[in-house]
């Protein structure tokens, strides 16, 4: 099938998408020339309203090009006086911006979007909320911005949000990032669904890429979507002053009717669990479950950097490095708290009831940066090293279990490859200069013998059942009630 319709259905349906989205620039380039803010937020006039009406139509061919030839849509979308706000889950595809293209609602979108040529017209017609990526301060001028159009009653068209914040498999919700709930208004939930016999749709972190998915897509005869409005959520008082708390429920509210489950795991999760520095993570690391609990204490994405640098910069000054849980607290600068002792209990290898705050530092320098390996590998260096800057084959084994979040680990080949002179003892230079002539030394010295069969650690369990994506969805719902598992049990 896949080669007669690459063949026949394929170009022409290419074609004619493409046609359609370049036949809809001149529209949206006229009715966004010279639009201000203060006329966005006016009622549009005759002609815009026409605009509209050939745009939206526009799109929908270009759609029906590509095999959705009928969109099924339930429920009714609620008003911007009713509801400013669309939350829309779950997030699997750039197939999603259907939705988008028929309510012409704005979105949250990259500033350097607005320069792709055609495509970034469309986006501006739309008046979307940008991000700058190369403003530090982005992050809350953004909320503010949704916060305020929000709360204009009405005036600016709705904002339609994807809280999930990346795209996963559809098997569960992730975590909902709280930027839509934060303004504190009445949000619609919006569900998606794609009942396809074969799913060519979901494009993920794993898996086919977008080109890939584009053409098997194409090369379909009928995709099916279905979008279904749910009734519009008021947040309670409670939930208005506690923007975590509201995201948590709606996401209950459109699981529930999905039919899916909800999980904690989140976008960060996500880049840590699949990100492609020198160490890669295997199937069953503690790390996820330490980045869940760093997330539970309250230490946020955005200042994890200079947390990092505080904590570090605390443990190398300590006259020792085994703590109790309360010195644990105290090196934190949080009071001592469930989350805090389960923080403590991955760690706690022996059951002492010590811990050594340097794993807790290089845990969280992997948090933080998942993909710069070197960089964790450097500052536990200089958290390792004796007084003359060398580490021993013990504490490369120290470092490399933490960073992997693992029980066991065989550094042997690794630190005898690093330890030409076999003085039994390295540098970070060495080890630096070791890394840089061989880039690949993780798959060649440790995942070798850590990774095979008899060691249990396969990172193919990572791949959902289905081959696209990591399958984070618990399996029943006891998993919760599970006992942590310990770093070192």
């Amino acid at each position: 099938q896949i080669a007669f319709m690459t063949l026949t259905l394929f170009p022409i349906r290419l074609f004619f998408a493409a046609f359609m989205m370049l036949l809809a620039w001149p529209f949206a380039f006229i009715a966004s020339m010279g639009s201000d803010e203060q006329e966005l937020e006016k009622p549009l006039s005759w002609w815009r309203k026409i605009v509209d009406i050939l745009l939206k139509a526009i799109m929908r061919m270009m759609w029906l090009a590509g095999g959705f030839h009928w969109i099924n849509v339930k429920g009714r979308r609620a008003l911007p006086t009713e509801a400013a706000i669309l939350t829309v889950a779950p997030h699997s595809s750039y197939f999603d911006a259907i939705p988008v293209t028929m309510t012409f609602a704005s979105i949250v979108m990259k500033a350097e979007s607005k320069d792709i040529p055609v495509w970034g017209t469309l986006i501006k017609y739309i008046r979307p909320v940008f991000v700058s990526r190369s403003d530090q301060d982005s992050r809350r001028k953004t909320v503010e911005e949704i916060k305020r159009r929000a709360q204009s009653d009405g005036k600016w068209p709705q904002i339609m949000i994807f809280p999930e914040g990346t795209c996963t498999n559809r098997s569960c919700l992730i975590t909902f990032k709280p930027g839509a709930f934060i303004p504190g208004v009445p949000v619609q939930p919006v569900v998606l669904r794609y009942p396809n016999k074969l799913d060519t749709i979901t494009w993920t972190w794993q898996g086919p890429g977008a080109l890939e998915i584009l053409w098997l897509t194409l090369c379909q005869f009928h995709n099916s979507v279905e979008i279904e409005f749910l009734p519009v959520y008021i947040p309670s008082e409670e939930e208005r002053k506690n923007p975590v708390l509201y995201a948590n429920n709606v996401r209950h509210v459109m699981a529930e009717a999905l039919g899916v489950s909800v999980t904690d795991y989140t976008f960060e999760d996500c880049q840590l669990a699949l990100a492609e520095g020198q160490l890669r993570l295997p199937s069953d690391t503690c790390l996820l479950e330490f980045a869940k609990l760093v997330r539970s204490l309250g230490l946020k994405p955005e200042t994890l950097e200079d947390d990092l640098d505080k904590y570090a910069a605390g443990a190398m000054k300590m006259e020792k490095e085994k703590v109790d849980l309360e010195e644990f607290s105290a090196y934190l600068e949080f009071p001592v708290s469930h989350t805090l002792e389960s923080m403590f209990a991955l760690f706690d290898e022996n059951e002492e009831g010590i811990i050594d705050v340097r794993e807790f530092v290089i845990a969280l320098s992997v948090v933080c940066k998942p993909s710069k390996t070197l960089d964790t590998i450097q500052l536990a260096f200089q958290l390792y090293q004796s007084e003359n800057g060398t580490i021993t084959e013990d504490d490369l084994a120290h470092i490399l279990k933490t960073a992997m979040g693992v029980s066991q680990i065989n550094v042997v080949h690794l630190f005898r490859a690093v330890d030409e002179e076999e003085k039994g003892e390295i540098t970070y230079d060495d080890f630096y200069r070791f890394a840089e002539l061989h880039p690949h030394f993780a798959e060649d010295y440790l995942y070798a013998d850590q990774m095979g069969a008899e060691s249990g650690l396969e990172t193919s369990s990572l791949s959902a059942p289905n081959g696209i994506c990591t399958d984070f969805s618990p399996e029943n719902a006891e998993d919760k009630n599970k006992p942590l598992q310990k770093k070192l049990n």
